[in-house]
Formats: C-alpha cells, sequence, structure tokens
C-alpha cells in the first residue's frame, strides 16, 4: 500500500476540505467519540482552520483519496472553550500551538502515520520561534461506557511516548451529539503538553 503524505497551510487546504469533513465523521463516529457529526456543522468548524494562514493541514492519500489528515494551529486562533483552561492557569495563549485532529481510517493505521502527523506538526510549530509549547486535548470516557469495544486501547502510552504529559488541570467541556443520543450533550476533555524545545 503506497501512501502520500502531503502538507498544505490555511488557505491552500480548502480544495479539500469536504474531503476532511467525510474523514471526521467517519472516523469520530468510533469510540470513544462517538461523534453524529454533520457536513454542515464540520463546514463551519474547519473554515476556521483554512482562514489560518499560520495553520498546518497534514493529508494522507491512497491515490487521490484523502485516507487521513491531521490539523494544528496557534491556540489563539482557537475557540475560547480550549483557550480557557490555559488561560486560567497563567498561560500566555500565544506562546501555544495547539495539535487539532489526527484521523486516519482504519485499514490504514499501524504504518507510522500518527508518528508523522505528530512530526510533522511540531516541526511546523517549531519553524516560527516563538511558541514554548504544544498540546491537544482528547475526550474522556468511563472505562464501563456502554459503548466501549472489548478490545479498545486508549493512546496515552503512544502520547507518553512522544513526551506528551495528561495535565488534569487544563480539563474543558464540549458539546456534540453522541450516535446513542438524542441532542447535544457536554463532554469532559483534558489537555496534554510538551514542552515545544523537549
Amino acid at each position: 500500500m503506497s501512501l502520500i503524505v502531503k502538507t498544505f497551510t490555511g488557505p491552500g487546504m480548502a480544495q479539500y476540505k469536504d474531503d476532511l469533513a467525510r474523514l471526521r465523521i467517519t472516523v469520530f463516529r468510533d469510540f470513544p467519540y462517538l461523534y453524529e457529526g454533520t457536513m454542515a456543522y464540520e463546514a463551519s468548524y474547519l473554515q476556521r482552520y483554512v482562514d489560518c494562514p499560520e495553520c498546518l493541514f497534514v493529508l494522507v492519500f491512497d491515490g487521490e483519496k484523502v485516507v487521513g489528515a491531521s490539523t494544528a494551529l496557534p491556540m489563539d486562533y482557537e475557540a475560547d472553550e480550549f483557550k480557557k483552561p490555559f488561560i486560567d492557569n497563567g498561560f500566555d495563549v500565544r506562546d501555544v500551538f495547539y495539535f487539532g485532529e489526527s484521523v486516519l481510517l482504519p485499514e490504514y493505521r499501524g504504518q507510522g502515520i500518527g508518528h508523522r502527523f505528530f512530526d510533522e506538526r511540531e516541526a511546523f510549530a517549531r519553524s516560527f520561534g516563538r511558541f514554548e509549547l504544544t498540546t491537544f486535548c482528547a475526550v474522556e470516557r468511563p472505562t464501563d461506557h456502554p459503548l466501549r469495544p472489548a478490545k479498545y486501547r486508549p493512546h496515552d502510552e503512544f502520547w507518553r511516548k512522544r513526551g506528551y504529559e495528561k495535565r488534569p488541570e487544563l480539563a474543558t467541556t464540549f458539546d456534540w451529539q453522541d450516535v446513542d443520543q438524542p441532542a447535544e450533550t457536554a463532554h469532559p476533555m483534558v489537555f496534554w503538553t510538551r514542552a515545544l524545545g523537549a
């Protein structure tokens, strides 16, 4: 299987916005996100990234098909729900580079693409010479969640090997509709951070 990885910055990504929207809906429908997404919401969400000239998109192609993607942008471009925990804990969000989603179709996993996503985003953040911290957040689900697959393994160990530390004091909530729920509910999200120079 021959995959090609390409990077784009903000506006250069516009032609692939619908591809990424469909990919997010597909991948995030699985546990732990259980996201009941819509193309309308995705269009609005992703436009903020496309409009940001300092946003990075890392896309994975199988031929002409987009099968994976990862995003990153300065934290001060992000929504208030993501900035608030850092502001409340004394961080200057202008020093923080935020990693958005990493999504990859199941049949393409296990080939090192997850590491490539982090490599590309960390290198991009360093290229500015002004960021001190990289971060991302992950949803917190109870271990006895009824839709948790028996063989589910969280990514915590992978993230720790990449040098990231779970920061329970940096927590927020974000609303979306779960696949088994009739309406949106709040979901706890916890950030992981790494010093950019580390």
